[in-house]
């Protein structure tokens, strides 16, 4: 009798484990381009898809370079999500290496996008920054206004490839961009709490833009809206009297770029190097942004606790 139940137990065991195999090989694969992307995918296709991301936490899309394992990663994808705007500018390589031919989903695709070009002068006072991703900057991520519109693409997106899941990824939508709208109330309500004088912030490289235009921050920045441009020592030596002269307090390096360039501007400019910010790409599952929706409130709450002590 024993033997039997060994029996039956050790085959439903074996018919659980093929049947969550089963279900694991019915999702569909989708590749997402980085990491903060691939997180609102996930958040929208739940279940029903596997998420594969290409540029992982703390890792810089801007120097990004293209792996075998990346290729095949886009040449089995049924669906590939990217940021657009420039952002990705290895993504055409990759797909033409993996012979894709599914749908390449832009999540940018409706938003306000800034013009870095026209803009740049009036927003950091005579810098003048190399950048290279041409007329667009790329990081509208960081206002949660317009994730709210990446996440409407995506639904679209996968609704399209999958019809029988399209309530699923109405519903797993709706409910985050309900999460997205209640962070940008909380973040709106305690940026409203300082004057224009101590929102002022320095970081690594402009990735912020939309952020300051969104929250009434105003960002500068050593090095354009690429991390693989490199300010030239007027550059840097103007950011700096700009520092003592503004009497900018809130000096924050950034989770994938070096901290070196800041590590000396703070020491010129005779201000403390603050903590780190959460530019283009998620912490580790550890760390404290390893989702959108912790990365934002966690540099939020950075930069309100800077502006405390300003």
């Amino acid at each position: 009798m024993k033997l039997f139940r060994h029996i039956v137990l050790g085959a439903a065991v074996l018919l659980a484990q093929v049947s969550s195999a089963s279900a694991a090989d019915a999702r569909l694969p989708v590749v997402a381009s980085f990491s903060i992307l691939g997180d609102v995918v996930a958040n929208v296709g739940g279940d029903r898809i596997a998420v594969t991301t290409l540029v992982g936490p703390d890792q810089d899309a801007h120097v990004f370079q293209p792996a075998p394992d990346h290729i095949k990663s886009v040449a089995r994808a049924k669906l590939v999500v990217i940021n657009g705007l420039g952002f990705e500018g290895w993504m055409e390589r990759v797909v033409q290496s993996a012979n894709y031919r599914g749908d390449i989903v832009v999540a940018s695709n409706g938003i306000a996008v800034r013009d870095r070009i026209s803009e740049e002068h009036d927003e950091h006072d005579g810098h003048d920054h190399d950048h290279h991703h041409g007329k667009n900057d790329p990081h509208a991520w960081q206002n949660p206004a317009n994730i709210v519109v990446y996440t409407r693409n995506i639904v679209a997106a996968l609704s399209k490839l999958d019809p029988a899941g399209a309530p699923v990824y109405q519903k797993n939508g709706d409910t985050y961009i309900a999460k997205l709208n209640e962070l940008d109330r909380w973040a709106t309500q305690q940026f409203a709490q300082f004057p224009d004088a101590k929102r002022k912030v320095i970081t690594s490289h402009d990735a912020f833009e939309y952020f300051g235009a969104h929250y009434q921050v105003k960002f500068l920045a050593p090095q354009g809206v690429s991390t693989d441009s490199e300010p030239s020592a007027k550059e840097v030596a103007n950011l700096i009297r700009q520092i003592r002269k503004e009497k900018i307090r809130a000096v924050f390096i950034e989770n994938m770029s070096s901290p070196k360039l800041l590590q000396q501007i703070s020491k010129e400019a005779g201000v403390t190097l603050g903590g780190k910010l959460y530019a283009d790409a998620l912490s580790q599952a550890d760390g404290p942004a390893p989702t959108y929706l912790k990365l934002m409130r966690y540099n939020i709450e950075q930069l309100l606790a800077q502006m405390k002590l300003n």
